[in-house]
């Protein structure tokens, strides 16, 4: 009998590992909730473009047209992201329009699998005799109907779909303002004409630091001008690059290079490689302080108090670090952004009082660029109370996925998209390429305990580097190729890519090294 795969979502992921496990002789469905693939580029702020050069987000075996500019605008990103779709022949295992409510596991007792001393029972994809029910719902009709499969892969990612908005007392959040306040989820949402008129000629607060928060205060920087500036309100601040040539270097060679990675203590590193990054050590800082110099001569961060707390390097292995518009400093100078750090605020009437201040800001509407709950998002996918907890672990900990995939107590199911890299497009390839030799019965996991070992290593090194707490993005940041070698050595094939030792040692990674393990469909 043939084995049935679903896949939740129609992102870059969900694309992937429909790709690959076609490419295995399998006929997934994909279960997209929007009317459209594409993911968090389906709908995105008018101004976003994309985070790095497009040769580094980039699929292995489909190139990017050469009229392309080399950091794509957003709509070239999401037309990049369809062809890719189109061409492979996925777009008729996707049903658009099809939101899962909830998955739920039918098979042996919560006792029999807390016995196992093997994955699924034997280690292997389709060990177990149980399988998935999913609840979907046309997000059209409103009806909801139930599929069954026997493998799940997990596509949702984390930054989308349920937005994370402060709570405040009573009488101190929203009901006392009289502007209006939204998620930057909802501001994306809008069509370009439609947000270029819901900002123009407001005064607008928008709270965050990552990159919606920038790109908004840009968009409503180049709306309103300084008549009514734009107040950017951080609590963190993150390390925003102008452009990705530090003094004249890639900065791949600081990101995706196997010598930048010898400087770091590495998840189950031996004692020559533990050696070395202690030496090697002092070397990590001047690369740290080489790429921050640069930024703090480019840009006037002394001056308007925009230099972060965290190093540069820590900022990177946690997924932390991003790259600025061209002029963004431009509308900070003419006074069309005005930045205000707070750990916290509150709402009156006429806008925002931040703790410490008197004087309110004043502000029409409020945007919040504050992230989303992608733990309970993750949770929410499964009916199972057991399942719901353990999926995500515990907030002291890190997510507790077994080569940033697979639950060790959860049989027959995988998580692409939770954890990130610098460069989600390539790691989220090398994971599906992996689960689909996984699902072909290439390779067969360790014992329970061995997984739940190494996803103790991947802990501490995510603690060690990551910085003010934020392990739980599980961002493999900082040692990506040492992340694809654990991969490569499961599936039996050289994780070295590279031609010569220097090369292998000193030349940046991409996908175009793992071009060859691609297969056919």
């Amino acid at each position: 009998m043939e084995k049935r795969v679903a896949i939740i979502g129609g992102g870059i992921s969900g694309l992937l590992a429909c790709k690959y496990t076609i490419a295995k002789g399998f006929h997934p469905i994909v279960f997209e909730a929007q009317n459209q693939i594409g993911g968090v580029w389906a709908h995105t702020l008018e101004s976003t473009k994309l985070q790095v050069i497009n040769q580094i987000y980039q699929f292995s075996d489909f190139p990017w047209p050469s009229s392309v500019d080399m950091i794509p605008h957003n709509t070239q990103v999401l037309e990049y992201i369809q062809n890719y779709a189109q061409h492979f022949g996925l777009l008729p295992y996707i049903k658009l329009n099809s939101k899962v409510m909830s998955i739920d596991y039918e098979g042996e007792s919560q006792e029999e699998m807390e016995s196992w001393e093997f994955w699924g029972g034997n280690g292997k994809a389709f060990g177990s005799k149980g399988k998935w029910h999913l609840q979907v719902q046309d997000t059209i009709q409103g009806s909801t109907k139930e599929y069954t499969t026997e493998f799940v892969i997990i596509c949702i990612g984390r930054f989308s779909g349920l937005p994370n908005i402060p709570e405040f007392p009573p009488r101190h959040g929203f009901e006392v303002f009289s502007g209006k306040v939204l998620h930057s989820m909802d501001y994306s949402a809008l069509d370009n004409a439609t947000a270029a008129e819901f900002i123009k000629g407001k005064k607008i607060a928008v709270i965050g630091s990552g990159k919606s928060a920038v790109d908004i205060a840009y968009e409503c920087a180049n709306a309103n001008g300084k008549d009514n500036p734009c107040t950017m309100i951080q609590r963190t601040i993150h390390w925003m690059l102008p452009d990705l040539q530090p003094w004249g270097v890639s900065i791949a060679y600081f990101c995706f290079t196997r010598f930048a990675e010898l400087m770091v203590h590495k998840p189950g590193e031996g004692l020559l490689s533990s050696i070395l990054a202690t030496l090697l050590s002092p070397l990590h800082w001047v690369m740290s302080k080489f790429v921050e110099s640069y930024a703090r001569w480019k840009l006037p961060l002394k001056k308007y108090n925009m230099i972060p707390e965290e190093s540069f390097v820590k900022e990177a292995s946690s997924c932390q670090i991003l790259f600025l518009q061209d002029n963004f400093y431009d509308k900070v100078e003419d006074e069309s952004i005005v930045f205000k750090k707070s750990k916290s605020f509150s709402f009156c009437k006429e806008g925002l009082i931040l703790d410490g201040e008197n004087d309110p800001i004043k502000a029409d509407i409020v945007i919040f660029a504050t992230g989303f709950k992608g733990d309970e998002k993750l949770r929410n996918v499964f009916a199972d109370p057991t399942f719901q907890n353990g999926i995500t672990g515990l907030p002291t900990s890190a997510v507790p996925l077994y080569r940033q995939m697979i639950h060790p107590r959860i049989p027959q199911l995988a998580v692409i998209g939770y954890s990130e890299s610098l460069s989600n497009v390539h790691t989220f390839e090398m994971r599906c390429m992996w689960l689909s030799f996984f699902l072909d019965q290439t390779f067969q996991l360790p014992s329970i305990k061995e997984m739940e070992k190494d996803i103790k290593t991947w802990e501490k090194y995510m603690k060690r580097y990551a910085g003010n707490g934020k392990f739980r993005r599980a961002c493999v940041g900082g040692v990506p190729i040492w992340y694809n070698d654990q991969l490569c050595k499961d599936i039996g094939c050289n994780p070295r890519r590279k031609k010569g030792f220097f090369s292998d040692l000193f030349e940046p990674y991409g996908s175009a090294d793992y071009k060859e393990l691609v297969p056919e469909i």
